[in-house]
């Protein structure tokens, strides 16, 4: 693969490959519900040629009253067999945004076992950019097996994360300062403000620039003027566990290491009276 980072692929090497039958295109686009957008709608109007549509709230444990949350083996084997991915696919991942949700859906897959997944470098905005062409309606492709293998290491509970806490394990979030902080209101209602005692604070859209992630060097040096060290385990958690899944792959692409999302991330701790909250700085 041309990678600019071993998790990306260019739009020059997605357009020399867009044909071959062993690649499998998603458009991973999803909005905070505050937006007022239609992901779906917007992929119906215009998605890079081939690209199926990965919807993050509809592919989701349905059982949880928590947004978005991981589904089970069963469920997602049977979503990706809809969507027409099988085994020994090689998957690019892309957003509206540049990169926002698609890292989401690249951790999911890769969680789920799939091993060959790249994200998109610079998304749709980067495609279209350079006039390159765009198509509008559904794609259907013929449903295909697909065997999901479970990573448990790459999905943090929220006892996970007390005992990550209470042990010196890092934690990193990626919401806005002022919402870690607790200076401002969190978008979903019913939720305190704060953050999580202990936790560090490495905002998603400060690493971020242009639909496309900082430099190696330049992660590095966030993640460390935020105080935490590469060398030793970290765990990210954000909203709702969507952009948390920027800093894992910030992580993997300056540091090597790998990150396990706290999938309930703020959406659950922030709506628990049983967990503690910090205000100010980390």
């Amino acid at each position: 693969m041309s990678a600019v980072h071993s998790h990306f692929v260019t739009t020059s090497w997605l357009a020399d490959h867009l044909s071959a039958p062993d690649l499998f295109l998603i458009d991973a686009s999803w909005h905070l519900p505050t937006a007022g957008r239609d992901a779906r709608a917007e992929y119906l109007a215009e998605h890079i040629p081939g690209a199926v549509h990965f919807d993050i709230d509809e592919i989701s444990d349905k059982k949880s009253s928590l947004p978005h949350m991981i589904p089970d083996p069963v469920a997602f084997s049977s979503a990706m067999r809809a969507l027409g991915l099988g085994d020994g696919m090689r998957v690019v991942v892309y957003d509206s945004y540049g990169l926002l949700s698609a890292p989401r859906v690249w951790w999911m897959l890769r969680t789920f076992g799939v091993r060959d997944v790249f994200v998109l470098d610079g998304g749709l905005p980067a495609w279209k950019a350079e006039g390159r062409a765009v198509e509008d309606g559904p794609v259907r492709r013929q449903p295909r097996h697909f065997t999901a293998r479970f990573d448990h290491g790459a999905v943090a509970s929220l006892e996970d994360v007390r005992k990550a806490l209470a042990s010196g394990v890092q934690v990193v979030d990626a919401r806005a300062a002022d919402r870690f902080r607790g200076d401002a209101p969190e978008p979903r209602p019913g939720l305190k403000s704060g953050h999580m005692p202990g936790a560090r604070n490495v905002p998603w859209n400060e690493i971020v620039v242009g639909g496309r992630l900082k430099s190696p060097a330049a992660l590095k040096t966030a993640f460390q003027e935020a105080g935490l060290d590469l060398s030793k385990p970290i765990i990210t958690t954000c909203g709702s566990g969507v952009s948390a899944a920027i800093l894992s792959l910030a992580l993997e692409t300056a540091a090597r290491r790998s990150a396990p999302v706290y999938d309930g991330s703020w959406a659950e701790w922030g709506g628990r009276p049983d967990c503690e909250v910090a205000f100010g700085a980390a």
